[in-house]
């Protein structure tokens, strides 16, 4: 699974990384050298899979760059035992490196794809995060029988901040979540809740694909 080389590579990701300033966090810089992210591509990619850049798995869908995935992870301040909900499983990825941080029983995650969440699940098992809850659903509904969440970060763009997702941060809980038309632009978002508002700090232009579901863009 993991070997010398590999490990090396995710050494020099995080350096890269840091060098940067894609990544501050002393937890989240572990995590990422802790994950192999070549076990969460395609056999095709795995030469690529240390390279900061998004790669493809199939159906329209990619893993997210690694520097993504960390300024995401790091906008979420996550502790262990925050219970966090992942809107997009994709790959699997992005929930190993949050499952790291804050154990991977606290993690759900919801794949509207289910040869997609099929695979991430296989995946998870394989790397010691099994105890990631993979479910295949619409993604802008959330998860209400399994929340409320500490955290919520959303891998997909939307064209508002679903109305469930809201509902269901605890109060003091936080979002990540890019926002914009389908064709772009997109930026990202920290959503906090307090009080039972929800405020909005843009965090820069990215690139996602879009969230299909009842709260986000149709088919």
């Amino acid at each position: 699974m993991d070997d010398e080389r590999t490990s090396r590579a995710r050494s020099d990701l995080v350096d890269h990384l840091r060098r940067t300033g894609r990544i501050h966090s002393s937890s989240v810089a572990a995590a990422v050298e802790a994950v192999p992210r070549h076990e969460f591509v395609p056999e095709s990619a795995r030469d690529r899979a240390y390279e900061d850049r998004p790669l493809e798995i199939g159906r329209g869908q990619v893993v997210t760059a690694p520097h993504l995935v960390a300024q995401m992870t790091e906008l979420l301040e996550l502790d262990r035992g925050h219970r966090v909900l992942e809107v997009g499983t994709g790959s699997g990825y992005h929930a190993a490196v949050m499952a790291e941080i804050v154990g991977p029983e606290r993690v759900f995650s919801l794949e509207r794809f289910p040869d997609l969440a099929t695979r991430a699940r296989d995946a998870l098992e394989r790397t010691g995060y099994g105890d990631v809850t993979v479910i295949v659903g619409d993604g802008s509904l959330g998860l209400p029988r399994a929340g409320p969440f500490d955290r919520i970060s959303v891998a997909a763009v939307a064209p508002s901040v679903p109305d469930p997702l809201g509902d269901q941060l605890t109060d003091d809980g936080t979002m990540v979540i890019p926002l914009g038309p389908r064709e772009g632009p997109h930026e990202l978002h920290l959503v906090e809740r307090a009080d039972g508002r929800l405020e909005r700090t843009p965090h820069g232009r990215v690139r996602f694909v879009p969230l299909i579901g009842r709260y986000g863009f149709e088919r």
